[in-house]
């Protein structure tokens, strides 16, 4: 319950004047005995906003368990403090933001803080994608980078995002999201920060000039192997920052016929014409779809606000477009990356040879796309903060449409390179008169039919996600989709050199498979299925594929029961 007392400590310390008016307001009308303002002010001082392993995201409004420019001073001011014991007094700094509202100030204020703790700060010239700060970080050789982004979140939040580079992290981690122990350091150096209204500010931070904007485009085209251009994209990039440099990426790499979805290409922070600027939702490509079949184009790219996930449609005939999953999209670039890499030593099983990478919850079909071409390949955690820091990684990816295709300049989930990458084999196999949907197919012949989807608990109780993941642990189904469950791992214990988790994976003897886990970010029990069907011949693909799809509607059905909490 809030304390009417703190609410105003917090006012008089809040450096913003809107955030003030916001609260005194709430206060004013929780004391006239407003319910509905007293719920409210309950819940805005119910703590500090969490800082995790993403950071910190949330709603964007006054009080300390929102986002707001008092919260992210409080963050910056954190975050120095663990600079200074982990880099030192010196540390190097680069921010970066994207277009939603009030981006640009949060970024203004991290950069005066660390620059007026007598560090160097230096943020991005403008509002740029995700995968632009994360190439700072390597390039600058910064000690740390906070990129300001909700990602694919609704209009209504923020976020903050950090990473760790330079003197604060070894080999494989420089330019990667933070993970435990550092979050934790983190926030506990954020609590004892004094209130925002007390945090020193300064104007000496520098910006960061055009030329690593350039030399971003540079390494993102270099990384794509030259072949054929014949290729008519659609290009949307949702209301984000993304498409003025992926407009310059298509270019330099010889792709003329690029269009783009004109309401779609500048940015909006309100995000009008699409209810989530998630490409992954319902309807979020029907503009895209709309601006393909007008001009009969051959694939459709699409990238997320801040340009650090990528989606992709195909032709599916008869002016139907089919949207491509990202385990469909991972499988196509890991076996692009892989006949790049492949030599008869990796194939003999020479050590140190590169790895492939994907999350626990993503198809197995990268494992065997690595196998086959003489490669190593790991599984670990969802998030790129831990996909990014695999040793030896040549590519990895995660089925929520994030794909890491250049870890030498961008250790994390990069739109921008993946969308060009994913062009530039779509171009080629065109030339070969095959397409992204028959390549597919090919991998389906040599390594099974591999088909993924999702199930989803979403709920407005927090408590019932716990309940039924102690339901999924206590009470595992015998039997799934006609097969015996034949394996039971507990992802809460460790085994192997994935770390442990809450999450339940059931294995069946028809080599099926289903993950469960809360989300990290959302109200939702969020279940991963997984069906795999041998081919025979190549004239048994076909009916590997219906029996796989058949086989996979069981298995939702059969899931979402074995999910079912009793009343």
């Amino acid at each position: 319950m809030y304390s009417p007392d703190g609410v105003r400590e917090w006012i008089a310390d809040d450096p913003d004047e809107e955030c003030r008016a916001e609260l005194e307001g709430l206060l004013d009308a929780a004391e006239a005995g407003d319910a509905t303002a007293a719920s409210e002010l309950d819940d805005r001082f119910s703590g500090f906003l969490q800082f995790g392993t993403a950071g910190l995201r949330g709603a964007m409004a006054a009080g300390p368990c929102r986002m707001n420019r008092a919260v992210v001073r409080k963050a910056a001011a954190g975050l120095v403090a663990y600079l200074a014991q982990t880099a030192g007094p010196d540390a190097l700094v680069a921010v970066g933001y994207d277009a939603r509202h009030h981006s640009r100030e949060f970024a203004e204020d991290t950069a005066a803080i660390v620059a007026a703790a007598g560090m160097r700060a230096r943020i991005m010239p403008r509002a740029l994608p995700t995968p632009l700060l994360a190439y700072a970080v390597r390039r600058l050789d910064a000690d740390a980078g906070v990129m300001v982004t909700a990602s694919h979140n609704p209009a209504r939040d923020n976020g903050y995002k950090v990473y760790l580079g330079g003197r604060c992290a070894d080999e494989w981690g420089r330019g990667v999201q933070l993970i435990p122990p550092a979050d934790a350091r983190i926030a506990e150096a954020i609590a004892a920060t004094p209130p925002a209204g007390r945090i020193a500010l300064a104007d000496g931070y520098e910006t960061i000039g055009e030329d690593l904007v350039d030399a971003y485009v540079r390494d993102c085209v270099a990384a794509v192997p030259p072949g054929p251009r014949d290729l008519s994209i659609v290009y949307t990039a949702m209301h984000g920052v993304g498409a003025q440099i992926m407009r310059r990426v298509f270019r330099d790499a010889g792709f003329a016929r690029v269009i783009e979805v004109a309401e779609q290409c500048e940015p909006d922070p309100g995000f009008p014409t699409i209810a989530f600027p998630n490409p992954e939702e319902a309807g979020a490509l029907d503009l895209a779809v709309a601006t393909a079949r007008r001009a009969g184009a051959d694939l459709i790219i699409a990238s997320d606000p801040d340009a650090d996930r990528c989606s992709a449609a195909v032709p599916a005939g008869g002016g139907a477009w089919r949207q491509l999953s990202g385990d469909e999209i991972g499988a196509v670039l890991g076996e692009a990356v892989a006949a790049r890499l492949e030599t008869p030593e990796r194939a003999a099983g020479a050590p140190g040879r590169p790895a492939l990478a994907n999350s626990i919850v993503s198809s197995r079909l990268l494992g065997r796309i690595a196998a086959r071409h003489g490669l190593d390949h790991r599984e670990t955690l969802t998030g790129f903060k831990w996909i990014a820091r695999v040793p030896r990684l040549a590519y990895g990816y995660e089925e929520a449409i994030g794909f890491c295709v250049s870890p030498e300049s961008v250790r994390d989930k990069d739109g921008l390179s993946a969308g060009l990458l994913l062009a530039s084999v779509a171009a080629g196999l065109k030339r070969d008169g095959s397409s992204l949907t028959a390549e597919l197919d090919r991998l389906y012949a040599e390594h099974g039919v591999h088909l993924t989807a999702p199930v989803t608990v979403r709920v407005e109780d927090l408590a019932i996600i716990g309940r039924t993941m102690e339901k999924v642990r206590a009470d595992p189904p015998g039997e799934l989709a006609g097969a015996s469950v034949v394996r039971i791992r507990d992802l809460s214990l460790p085994e192997g050199d994935v770390p442990p988790t809450d999450g339940v994976a059931w294995h069946t003897q028809a080599d099926d498979r289903v993950v469960i886990r809360p989300s990290g970010t959302e109200p939702k029990v969020k279940c991963y299925l997984e069906v795999r069907a041998p081919v025979d011949s190549p004239e048994g693909l076909e009916a590997a594929k219906a029996a796989a799809s058949q086989r996979l509607d069981r298995l939702k059905e059969d899931v979402a029961a074995a999910l079912r909490l009793e009343d």
